[in-house]
């Protein structure tokens, strides 16, 4: 007899920004398929801005109560597909979010802890990514913007509510028709990174219920 599997996934992308028509993160939730290996796969785009951000995602998984989150986000400079292993409790925005906010220096929760690890597989993630043929790495910062304030704030939420739900963030490249007019700048296809994402969501689940999929059945 098999496992119970996990009901829910909660994945989540960002709105556009920074002057960009489309963010990979949204456009990758979008394409992924409704259930994976028996779960439902919710999708939830989150607007790039501190606070809201944080409130939209946190408010999701009180309703959904789902067993894993996976939050994506873009980061332009890379050429691999960043599984991030950390976020840390500072904001410090290069540029101004959605909603003109651009702060400095600042605490995302005050008297919070520095930092917390994200509590989904990593390595078994960026195993499954590269075996599906997609660049992949394990990433040791999450930056100062809207993506690490974001999961930051889950993990808080999560770590505060002593929830079971395991969560974590994966930051992706540019897509192709982003960089028309960028030289020398990485970009991966769509279609790659929603393979990747879907190795990584698989990569998860097998090891949140400790189970293996042997001959395309599971095991």
């Amino acid at each position: 007899m098999l496992p119970k599997l996990p009901k829910i996934i909660l994945v989540t992308g960002f709105a556009p920004f920074g002057g960009e028509k489309i963010n990979p993160s949204w456009q990758i939730v979008k394409a992924l398929p409704d259930m994976m290996l028996g779960c439902r796969v919710e999708k939830l785009l989150v607007p790039t801005e501190f606070g809201q951000s944080i409130t939209v995602v946190t408010s999701a998984i009180d309703k959904l109560k789902p067993a894993l989150i996976f939050c994506l986000g873009q980061a332009g400079s890379r050429a691999a597909m960043s599984i991030e292993r950390i976020a840390i409790n500072v904001n410090d925005a290069s540029i101004a979010d959605n909603a003109g906010a651009q702060p400095v220096d600042t605490a995302i929760v005050e008297h919070a802890p520095a930092a917390y690890f994200c509590t989904l597989p990593l390595k078994a993630m960026m195993t499954a990514i590269i075996s599906a043929g997609v660049p992949a790495e394990i990433s040791n910062t999450a930056g100062t913007f809207v993506c690490n304030h974001l999961i930051y704030g889950v993990l808080h939420h999560l770590a505060i509510h002593q929830s079971a739900s395991r969560a974590g963030f994966i930051h992706v490249p540019f897509l192709e028709s982003q960089i028309l007019n960028r030289a020398d700048t990485a970009a991966l296809s769509l279609a790659a990174m929603v393979e990747g994402t879907k190795a990584a969501i698989i990569a998860a689940i097998q090891n949140h219920i400790d189970i293996k999929i042997v001959g395309g059945k599971l095991h």
